[in-house]
Parts: structure tokens; C-alpha cells; sequence
């Protein structure tokens, strides 16, 4: 066909084959292919006889002008396809003149592949028929009949600067629900109409607009999926309005971004999607956004926020025929009915990553001062630009797609059908400049503002709500992708390889030379047979010690002279150099005498160790009674790392915590528990260290990742942090604290955009998570939290319910540190009523099943008499529980246990705010138990007691309360009242958080007060739960005063053997022994009292008048 010369660009599309077709006359009919896109007749083919196989050879060929600067252009590509629509030629009958034809089907070609970057495409389409077409029923064994086309142009339409700068937009409008009772299906047609505008080229808006919804009554919830269709009238064939690959898929409530995505909500959507009346469209409306586009639709979403979408109807009228011109003028008279308007939160698409916006919205009267409030836009889509938008609004006209138009008159047609555009679009030129008006505060002169919209207001007595969903093929902010921030992670923080096992390394080392010790120990036994066996045959058993004296000697004299000795000598050198080499890495000279003495000296004590382990284990003394021995486990040692914390020794603590490394390398709990100690003493730069260890051991583990990004965050290197806390939320897109440190950083930055959609995504994982939780029922909760309860582990699981230490904001040391025993002694959020059972148990009661002391030790700060020392500390500040009457919990509450449990009270007050302001937050007991908390840190008692009496109010039933105001008076000194408040909560059924160390401060005041019994009962309890050096102390000082010295030596010896190095143990030790008349063992205790630096001078006062009374004890008399 002929084509109109133009600078433009020819898009070509070729139809070459047809399959499995079949006509109304006979087996083989003839048949022909017109070819239409915007409204436009392209050109028909030949008309070509079908075989009797069903195919066709058309190759047909068609084309159209693509001119971006006029014409068709990338818009046109972007939402209307190419239709195919195919004709049988029916045979002419006697005395007709013209051929008749009857349509068989329509085909429609997508070219949405040109804007993409190809220049050619070949697709199979499939020719669905109309009604009444033979094609409805497929041929025999064959299959939906078909056409094969390509599609070409001389060079692509884009370059690759555009197509990576452009974008392309799919606005998809399902349905409006719930509408007025006033919209019936009876009387005057309708045309319910959706709109709303996007950014286009220059300061120019590109209206999208979906038409002729169908209003349906309740009854049934629309089907799922179902196709989404095309935005264009007037297309013969039913399914050929459906858009190929694209369907609309519903989805759950909780997962929208719309307004109605709550809960609470539920009921009334299902009533809505079910019941009440409905307007459909189904209609899937595309964009072409070009760069400069894209940039402007990022901008108007930041600054606006919200994007109007209008709603209307108008009369839908049928054109009488010759009365064109009266019927222009009384459709230009038509008003506007039932304007309303829904504003779509568009900030989602300014997330990283995110493409795609589903939701339902409320609509309300379209006023325009809201609009202009809520959206800063000034004009109406379709009251201010929307007499030409609504014109041709009318049944039949020019819109069949086989309007018999000439070839020579398309120029013509073309330019009047984009003036009007039939489907519902404007060509951006023909728009007002809406954009303009974003940006300018004076109206257009005009209609007068809209301030009363009853008709409107029908929408908000209904609930009315309209279901959108806007798509981008590619995301306005790119998301850094896992494997992205995985590789950033791995070059900042090099993963640590598992360390192999060497042959030749230290342990073997040691194993050779007890091997070779045993075979030299067997040879000189040999030889001593040899020498002695028949005179120790006659002597028997009645030999004495200078027999074997002599003995001795003779076989030394002789391994000398046989030189036997020497090759022993020679047989062990290797041996030990390998120690040398392995054990003690010693490769090179001494730089002195000295020094080289000090290593032979500590050499010389290590081979003899290990000589007798080795003879030990070749001739095992069955004589000797085995020594039970008690092994400490790395969870008590964490327990006394605590203990030690709370009782400001941070050397000792600092000591446990490094002896669970050296015993476990590779447990990357000890390292997170050891960084979140020098967290407490404010040694950051050690705790970066620990926490980036435990990361280089599993660069996939959570909590790693949280914690180098608050530490990243705490030294001010931002850039690291939000890799850090990125990477968190790739690996476990549902971890809620990992998106609520995310949205702090952002706020830290001022990023208020991705700060709203990192507390979003929290709070939508948060609700998932108690939906599942209610879904499941209470009694896998419970089990649940008693999973929790056992475990001492708390960088699993456990780590969103637990408290833990806390410090001051004053300067570091330990006088401004405050720690916090965090909840693995009793996890926070306990729901159940019955009493726990203790972490820990002790194993046996017999002094003699005892456990073995531990090899680290520290020296004790003074205590009052008759307590353990710990219970002294003025700066302690137990741990609250949170959660365990609370019905339901926020993010922030979330990250605020996490934050307080690795001791980066830091950002406690930043989340505390949004605690404050969270709508699902505000004050709670919890809330105000943190408050009372940061008091007690800066010791200000007052404001703490303020906050506590609010928290008790709000649930005064809760333990946690009690135990913290206990701990307040203990503090203050108020011991009176700490004793009351303590005794209150070790009633309550439900124990507290801290219960350890309520125990101890609660015998401690017993003590005190000499009530012995009372003291010796809570020590008990305390020992049961959690033994430790000090709970067994303070029952054995109960038992003393109680003069039950065999308990209390029990009690002493245990606590003995967890630390031997307690001095005040060591005095009570002394104490019992001298009241048992045991001089011996007395004197030994006093020695280790006085070695360690006892510094209670009451307590030395008292052991010195026992010696006096006893006559025996201290040996310097």
C-alpha cells in the first residue's frame, strides 16, 4: 500500500501465516486480514483461500509512521495494540452486485516490545472469534486458530540511554466498591469514569482515563484471577479485550499499600467485595514515561505525596442520526454527577526497589480546597479539561474499528480522532497545564472553586472505595541487590575460614611426646626386670625405701654406662623441640639469658606435667580414689560475667568473658556477648572488634549485621551502616527490629521517605507475625516462649524478648556505667500463669558431686557483714520484663529491648519517642518502666518513682513494677521499703524478669535485719534457679549465723569451688573450721583470707576474737 512521505520511521507488520481457520461456507472459505491501530485502518490483504488443513499464506504487509514529534508516537505504542481482524467472503448470490463478508475474528498484536529496545519480533496471536463465529467451536483436534506475525522497524525506536532512563507506567483500575445506593442498573445508561494524570514531556500532563465501567449488583465476590483488559471501545471480539499475560490476582488484605489494610478492616471488605454494589472495569491503562518524565514523576512524589484519582459519571446517550449539531450542544450542557476523588499514597514507589503499589481507597467529595491541600493540584481532570473529555460519550459513531475509511483519507481521520481521541486519552498538548498549577498558588480564572459536594458525599456515608494498582517496569530507586551487599559486606569484614586441622600442630606435638615417654618408661622397665625382677620375686611386697633407694641407683649407673641413658635422651629431643616449635612458637634465638632461662624453666614445669599424664595414663594408681571434678559451662560463666558486671568489677567480668573465647573461638554468641560488654564500659572500638569477629564467622547471622551497623552508626560511619542493616533486611525480609534500625538510620540521615518505608515494612512483619501467632493458637506460644525460657543463648530467637544491661550517658568508668542483667535468667514476655523452672540446676547437693572450681577468679569490693558483696553494689539496676501481662507490642517496643539488651541505650530515647507517637504505641507500662529505668541510670530517684507509680498504675499487678521499685528503694537506701516491694513480688504467681537478683538483695536485707531463717530460705531459692559463687555464700552465711555448721561448710565449699579466689568465702571458711576445731584446715582458710585482701574490717574484727576464743588459727601468733 502506498505511504505518505515522512521523516518519521515506518513500523512494519507482516501477517504471514494462519492456522486452524475454518469459515461459515464450506471447508476452504476465502478469507482477508484488515489491519487497524489508532483508530485507523492500515490496509487489507488479498483475500486468500483457506486449505483444508485450516491454513493460510497471507503474508500481508501494513505500516504505520512513527513520529516522536507528531503523529503517533511512543505514548500510542505504549497502551494501544495493532488489531487483526479477519473477514470471510461469502459467495455471491444471483443478482447481487457486491461481495458480502462476515467477520470470523479479531487478533491483537502487543507492540510494547519496540520500547524495549528490539527492532523486530515475530509472535504467534490468537484469532479469537466473535459471536457467532464458526472459529467459537475449533476444528477437529485442533487447537485455538492462530496468526503468525512479525513485526519490524528499520532501527530501534529507542536508544539505550533512553530505554535505561525511561520507564513505562501500568495503572490497573479493578473495581469501586460499596458505592451509593442512588447508582442503580436501571434508567438512563451511565458512564462511570476513573482519572487521573502523570508527568509526560515538558510541564505537561498525560491524562489516563478508564470509561464505561459496569455497575453490578452484590451477590458473589468477583472471580480471581481474571484478565485484565484494554482500555479501548468498540472491539468485536470478547476476547480480544483481554490483554495477553496480564491478570489481576487479588491478594491478602495485610499485604496492600492502600487505606483499608487493617484488621479491622477485614469484615467490612469482605461485606464490600460480596454483598454491596459495585462498579468493574478491570482495565489496564499504560504510560510511556521518557527521562525527563521519570525525573518529574520522582519529584511530584516526593513533594505531593498523594495523587488524585477522580471519580464520575456522566449521562451515556445515543447519537440520533442528521441531529449531530443539536446533539454537540446538548452534550457540551451536560453536567457532572457524583464527582469524587481518592488520594493514592504514591510514596511507596520512591522505596528502593519497589515497582508496584496495590490497595484499596477511600473516595471522597471532590472539594477543592482538600484537593489543592492534600495534593497541591489546582485543577479538576475532568470538571476544569473535561468538556472534550467527555465528548463523544456517545453509543455507535465513528468508533467500530471496521469504519470503512479510505487509505487517502487517513491524514484527515487521523488528526480528528486524536482532537477527540475516542478511548479516552488526550494527547499531552491537549491538556491544561496541570503540572504548572502544582507550582503556582494563583487559580485559573474559570468555573468558581468547588466547596459543596452533596452528590460527593454519598461516597462517605457508603464507604466507597476504589481498588488500584500502579506498576513500573523498573523501579524509581534502585534496590541494592543481595548478592551486592553481600560482596560489600565480605570486603569490609573478610569471612573467617573454619580453622583446619593441622597434623603437625600443637596437639600433636604433645601427643607425640607422651608416646614417646611411654615407650622410654616401658624400656626402663624392661630393664629393671632385668636388673631386679628375680631379688623382687623373693622380697615380695616387703621391700623398703632403701632397698629401692639403692636400686635406683644401680639402674641410674647403669643407663649411664650403657649409654642407654643418652639414647633415651636422643629418642625425646625430637619430641620436645616439636613442643617448642608448636606449643610455644619459639622459631628463633633469645635476645638474652635471661629471657631464655624464664622459657627453659616454664618448658621444664610443662614436660613434667605431661609426664605424668602420660605415665598416669600408661599405669593408672588404682589405689588412688577418683577425684570427682565439676566442669564450669560457658552459661555459668555467663552468669558470673553478669554478676561480675553488676557489681562494677568489670576486670573480673571482662575475665569470664574472655575465658568462654578462648574455650570456643568459633562460638560467635561469645564474641556478640563479649562486644556487648564493652558496649557497657564504652569501649566501642573493642566492641566494633567483637561484633565484626562474630560476622566473619557467619556473614548470614542477623544479629551480627544489626550490631556492626549501630556501631557503624555510634562511629559515625554511615555509609557502612546502612550496608550493614540492608543486608539484614535482604536475608530475613521479616525481621522487624532489622527494619526498625533501618528506619532510624534514615532518620538520622533526614530521609524521611525510605525512614516511612522501613517503619512500614516493620510494622507490616510485625502484624504478619501476630496474625500467625493467632492463626496457630496460645499453646504453641507458650511452648514457644519456653523454648525461649531454656535457651541462654539470646543472639537466636530470643533476642526480640529480652532485657538486658544498660549504661548512663555519663562519662565512661566504672562509676558511670550501669549494667543490666539481661532476660536470659527469665525471659521477658511470659504469658503463663504457673511458676518457671530455674535455667539452671544445680546438679547435686553433696558437697562431694560438688562442682569444680574455676580457674578464674577476682578480687571483691567491700561488703557489709554478713552479705556477699555484689548485693552492696549502689549502682546496680536490674532488668524489667517486658511483656508479661501485655496484650500486644509495637516495633519501637521491639527495638527497644534489643537495643537495651546490647547496652545501646544510645538510641533508647530516639525510640522512645516514636514509641510515644506510634498510634499503635503511646504510654504503657512497659514504656514507662524504660522512663523509670534511664532515671535510675542518671539517679535521679525522684522522676524514677514518678514513672514507676504510672507503670503501676497502668498494671499493678504486674511483678516487674514491684521488683523495680524495690531495686529504687534498695538503691536509695530505703531498705524497709525495698524489703516490702521484694517480698510483694516473689508472691506473685508470675516471677519477674530478675528474680536472681531480687533473691540476693532480698536475703541480703535478711541478713541484716538477722532474720536467718528467712535469708537462708531465699538464698535457697536462689541456688535452685541460678547457683553461683554468691548465692551459695549467702546461704552458707545464713546457716553460720543459724549455727548449722555442716550446711554452711557445704554451702561455702560450693561456693569455694565456683571461685576460689572470693576472699569473703575464704573468711567464712575460716570461721566454720575454727568453730569445728579443725586448727589445721582454719589456718589454711585464714592464710587465703588474709592472701586476698579481705577488705571487710568487721568481718576480719570477728575472725580474730574466734582465734582468740579458740586459742589456734592464726599462725603469726
Amino acid at each position: 500500500m502506498d505511504q505518505v512521505p515522512s521523516t518519521g520511521r515506518l513500523v512494519q507488520i507482516t501477517v504471514t501465516d494462519g492456522y486452524d481457520l475454518k469459515g461459515f461456507k464450506g471447508e476452504t472459505p476465502v478469507t482477508f486480514i484488515r489491519a487497524e491501530f489508532n483508530h485507523v485502518v492500515l490496509g487489507d490483504s488479498a483475500k486468500i483461500t483457506v486449505s483444508p488443513e485450516g491454513t493460510a499464506k497471507y503474508n500481508f504487509t501494513c505500516s504505520f509512521e512513527f513520529n516522536p514529534e507528531g503523529g503517533i508516537t511512543l505514548y500510542d505504542l505504549a497502551h494501544k495494540p495493532v488489531f487483526l481482524t479477519m473477514s470471510e467472503v461469502l459467495p455471491k448470490e444471483k443478482k447481487q452486485k457486491d461481495e458480502k463478508t462476515l467477520i470470523l475474528g479479531q487478533a491483537v498484536v502487543d507492540l510494547l516490545p519496540l520500547l524495549e529496545g528490539e527492532s523486530s519480533f515475530e509472535t504467534m496471536v490468537p484469532l479469537h472469534p466473535v459471536q457467532g463465529s464458526t472459529l467459537e467451536t475449533p476444528r477437529a483436534g485442533a487447537k485455538q486458530c492462530s496468526l503468525e506475525v512479525k513485526v519490524f522497524v528499520a532501527e530501534p525506536l529507542l536508544t539505550t540511554a533512553q530505554i535505561l532512563g525511561s520507564n513505562l507506567l501500568k495503572v490497573t483500575l479493578e473495581a469501586a466498591y460499596s458505592v451509593p445506593e442512588s447508582f442503580i442498573p436501571i434508567g438512563p445508561l451511565q458512564n462511570y469514569m476513573v482519572g487521573l494524570q502523570v508527568p509526560s514531556h515538558g510541564e505537561k500532563d498525560y491524562p489516563i482515563l478508564f470509561k464505561n465501567g459496569i455497575l453490578k449488583l452484590g451477590g458473589e465476590r468477583e472471580p480471581v484471577p481474571r484478565p485484565k483488559k484494554w482500555p479501548i471501545a468498540n472491539i468485536l471480539a470478547p476476547g480480544a479485550n483481554n490483554i495477553p499475560d496480564a491478570f489481576i490476582v487479588g491478594g491478602p488484605y495485610e499485604e496492600e499499600e492502600g487505606e483499608l489494610n487493617h484488621p479491622e478492616d477485614r469484615e467490612f471488605r469482605n461485606q464490600a467485595e460480596c454483598i454491596k454494589k459495585r462498579i468493574i472495569w478491570d482495565l489496564e491503562s499504560r504510560c510511556y514515561l521518557d527521562p525527563p518524565a521519570v525525573v518529574s514523576f520522582q519529584k511530584r512524589i516526593a513533594d505531593c505525596r498523594l495523587w488524585p484519582v477522580e471519580i464520575t459519571r456522566v449521562p451515556l446517550v445515543t447519537a440520533p442520526k442528521g441531529k449531530a449539531g443539536k446533539f454537540d450542544k446538548a452534550e457540551d450542557e451536560s453536567q457532572l454527577s457524583f464527582h469524587g476523588v481518592a488520594y493514592v499514597n504514591m510514596v511507596p514507589l520512591l522505596y528502593p526497589g519497589v515497582k508496584r503499589i496495590r490497595g484499596a481507597f477511600h473516595v471522597y467529595p471532590y472539594l477543592d480546597s482538600t484537593v489543592y491541600e492534600k495534593t497541591k493540584c489546582l485543577f479538576s481532570l475532568f470538571r476544569d479539561t473535561g468538556h472534550h473529555l467527555i465528548h463523544n460519550n456517545k453509543i455507535g459513531g465513528i468508533n467500530s474499528p471496521l469504519s470503512k475509511s479510505g487509505v487517502s483519507k487517513n491524514l484527515k481521520e487521523d488528526k480528528t480522532v486524536r482532537e477527540k481521541d475516542i478511548d479516552g486519552r488526550l494527547k499531552p498538548g491537549d491538556v491544561a497545564p496541570s503540572i504548572k498549577s502544582q507550582s503556582s498558588d494563583t487559580p485559573l480564572d474559570g468555573e468558581p472553586p468547588l466547596t459543596h459536594n452533596p452528590e460527593g458525599q454519598q461516597y462517605v456515608e457508603a464507604g466507597t472505595y476504589i481498588v488500584l494498582e500502579i506498576q513500573l517496569d523498573k523501579a524509581l530507586v534502585p534496590k541494592r541487590m543481595p548478592d551486592e551487599l553481600a560482596k560489600r559486606v565480605k570486603e569490609m569484614i573478610p569471612p573467617r575460614p573454619p580453622l583446619t586441622r593441622r597434623t603437625g600442630g600443637a596437639q600433636k606435638a604433645v601427643s607425640d611426646y607422651h608416646m614417646q615417654i611411654k615407650n622410654i618408661s616401658r624400656a626402663i622397665l624392661d630393664e629393671y626386670h632385668r636388673m631386679f625382677g628375680k631379688q623382687m620375686a623373693k622380697l615380695g611386697s616387703e621391700v623398703d625405701s632403701e632397698t629401692l633407694e639403692e636400686q635406683k641407683c644401680q639402674l641410674s649407673y647403669e643407663l649411664n654406662c650403657s649409654g642407654k641413658y643418652f639414647a633415651f635422651k636422643e629418642q625425646l629431643k625430637h619430641a620436645v623441640v616439636k613442643i617448642v616449635r608448636e606449643k610455644y612458637l619459639k622459631t628463633t634465638s633469645f635476645e638474652s639469658q635471661e629471657e631464655l632461662q624464664t622459657f627453659i624453666s616454664e618448658l621444664y614445669v610443662f614436660l613434667v606435667d605431661q609426664m605424668h599424664m602420660a605415665l598416669n595414663q600408661t599405669m593408672p594408681d588404682d589405689v588412688q580414689s577418683t577425684v570427682s571434678t565439676i566442669y564450669t559451662s560457658n552459661d555459668q560463666l555467663r552468669l558470673f560475667a553478669y554478676e561480675a558486671e553488676v557489681n562494677e568489677n568489670f576486670e573480673m567480668a571482662a575475665v569470664y568473658y574472655k575465658e568462654r573465647l578462648v574455650r570456643e573461638p568459633q562460638n560467635l554468641d561469645h564474641w556478640l556477648d563479649y562486644g556487648a560488654f564493652c558496649l557497657l564500659i564504652e569501649d566501642n572500638i573493642k566492641a566494633q572488634e567483637c561484633f565484626r569477629k562474630a560476622l566473619a564467622l557467619n556473614q548470614s547471622h542477623i544479629q551480627s549485621l544489626l550490631l556492626c551497623g549501630v556501631l557503624a552508626v555510634l562511629m559515625e560511619n554511615y555509609e557502612q551502616a546502612e550496608i550493614f542493616f540492608e543486608d539484614a533486611t535482604c536475608l530475613e525480609p521479616t525481621h522487624v527490629v532489622a527494619w526498625t534500625l533501618l528506619g532510624l538510620y534514615y532518620e538520622i540521615q533526614n530521609n524521611d521517605i525510605r525512614m516511612e518505608m522501613a517503619f512500614h515494612e516493620a510494622f507490616k512483619q510485625l502484624q504478619a507475625r501476630v496474625t500467625k501467632q493467632k492463626s496457630t493458637g496460645t499453646v504453641v506460644y507458650v511452648e514457644e516462649e519456653r523454648n525461649i525460657e531454656a535457651s541462654l543463648g539470646p543472639w537466636g530467637t530470643t533476642n526480640n524478648f529480652s532485657a538486658t544491661a544498660i549504661k548512663t550517658g555519663a562519662p565512661a568508668g566504672p562509676q558511670a556505667t550501669i549494667s543490666i542483667l539481661d532476660g536470659f535468667l527469665e525471659e521477658s514476655s511470659k504469658i503463663y500463669p504457673e511458676p518457671q523452672e530455674p535455667f539452671l540446676t544445680v546438679q547435686s547437693q553433696d558437697p562431694n558431686m560438688g562442682q569444680k572450681p574455676s580457674n578464674i577468679f577476682f578480687k571483691e569490693t567491700p561488703a557489709k557483714k554478713e552479705a556477699p558483696k555484689c548485693q552492696d553494689s549502689s549502682a546496680f539496676l536490674p532488668p524489667v520484663s517486658y511483656g508479661i501481662v501485655q496484650p500486644s507490642t509495637t516495633i519501637f517496643m521491639e527495638t527497644i529491648r534489643f537495643l537495651m539488651k546490647v547496652n545501646a541505650v544510645q538510641f533508647v530515647h530516639r525510640v522512645l519517642a516514636h514509641e510515644l507517637l506510634c498510634p499503635q504505641g503511646g504510654p504503657s507500662c512497659e514504656y514507662y518502666l524504660v522512663l523509670a529505668q534511664t532515671h535510675l541510670l542518671k539517679k535521679d530517684f525522684a522522676k524514677a518513682e514518678e514513672y514507676l507509680q504510672q507503670a503501676a498504675q497502668m498494671d499493678y499487678l504486674n511483678p516487674n513494677v514491684w521488683g523495680v521499685k524495690g531495686h529504687l528503694y534498695f538503691l536509695s537506701g530505703n531498705h524497709a521499703e525495698a524489703k516490702a516491694c521484694y517480698e510483694r513480688t516473689v508472691s506473685f504467681v508470675v516471677d519477674a524478669s530478675e528474680m536472681h537478683f531480687i533473691y540476693l538483695r532480698l536475703g541480703l536485707i535478711y541478713l541484716e535485719e538477722n532474720e536467718y531463717e528467712k535469708a537462708k530460705k531465699t538464698y535457697l531459692q536462689a541456688c535452685k534457679r541460678s547457683p553461683s559463687c554468691l548465692t551459695w555464700l549467702g546461704l552458707g552465711i545464713a546457716c553460720y549465723r543459724l549455727e548449722e555448721l555442716t550446711e554452711a561448710e557445704d554451702a561455702l565449699s560450693e561456693a569455694n569451688a565456683l571461685n576460689n579466689y572470693n576472699a569473703e568465702v575464704w573468711a567464712y571458711l575460716a570461721l566454720v573450721c575454727l568453730k569445728a576445731g579443725r586448727q589445721l584446715e582454719a589456718e589454711q582458710a585464714y592464710k587465703y583470707t588474709i592472701k586476698l585482701k579481705l577488705k571487710d574490717e568487721a568481718l576480719l574484727a570477728e575472725i580474730h576474737t574466734v582465734q582468740e576464743t579458740v586459742g589456734f588459727g592464726n599462725p603469726s601468733f
